[in-house]
């Protein structure tokens, strides 16, 4: 998958979930709980880990659960039982580990992208927690957008290097002021702060998996292209408690 592909599809992907959260907090969930899917099917490729059938159901289970537990937690604050989703799912993987055959080639490694993409994998609940703060839909579409624009651009020529890594934080910065005021429940500075940190994410994301080889295997571009989305989730809450 090229660049550009995987651009598009992180802002198709982006565009998708608000689209759900207009929908309800139900289809935000269903939304998320497909970024945890493809996340969780292409983790292990792309990062060459061993073990690639454990990995995938640790991370799976891990973000799944994530989901149920922040969807099914009554008041505030809704991530309390979050931390023991990710104790229980750093076991899990330990106990993958201890089950694996051949002398445990590369254990360390293993133990470690195992970790990431369970840490990657729970942020995704923070969509569904975004969508049950005062600003709701208009929070999580806002940051959509702002994260569509700034992975669009972040595809083009002009965005190779440092440079153009900024401009995609400052377009993404621009869409969510734009996203904003069009939106009743979002202030101008809620839009700017979650795009500027939308459009860093989609920059840096862009940065980090630029030269990796495994990118060219289909299951491996599938986790690229959630991650962004995954990981904004869990920024935006942290924003919008701060700003809203």
């Amino acid at each position: 998958m090229t660049v550009t592909s995987r651009a598009v599809t992180t802002a198709v992907l982006a565009t998708l979930l608000a689209v759900a959260s207009f929908v309800g907090p139900l289809w935000t969930a269903v939304a998320a709980a497909l970024l945890v899917v493809l996340l969780a099917v292409g983790w292990a490729p792309l990062l060459r880990l061993p073990a690639e059938g454990a990995t995938t159901l640790v991370v799976l289970v891990a973000g799944l659960g994530g989901l149920a537990v922040t969807w099914f937690t009554q008041g505030e604050p809704v991530l309390r039982n979050l931390p023991l989703v990710i104790a229980m799912s750093l076991v899990l993987a330990f106990v993958a580990q201890m089950l694996r055959r051949g002398g445990r080639p590369r254990l360390v490694e293993s133990v470690s992208g195992m970790t990431a993409g369970v840490v990657a994998a729970v942020c995704a609940a923070g969509w569904v927690a975004a969508v049950r703060t005062d600003a709701g839909a208009d929070l999580v579409t806002t940051s959509a957008v702002a994260l569509a624009v700034g992975s669009a651009v972040s595809a083009l020529p002009i965005a190779a290097g440092w440079t153009g890594s900024l401009l995609a934080a400052a377009l993404g910065a621009a869409a969510g002021v734009g996203a904003a005021s069009a939106l009743p429940e979002v202030e101008p500075l809620l839009g700017l702060v979650v795009g500027l940190v939308a459009g860093l994410v989609a920059a840096a994301l862009r940065f980090l998996f630029d030269r990796q080889p495994t990118l060219a295997r289909r299951r491996a571009a599938l986790a690229a292209v959630a991650v962004p989305v995954t990981v904004t989730g869990m920024l935006v809450l942290v924003v919008g408690r701060l700003l809203v």
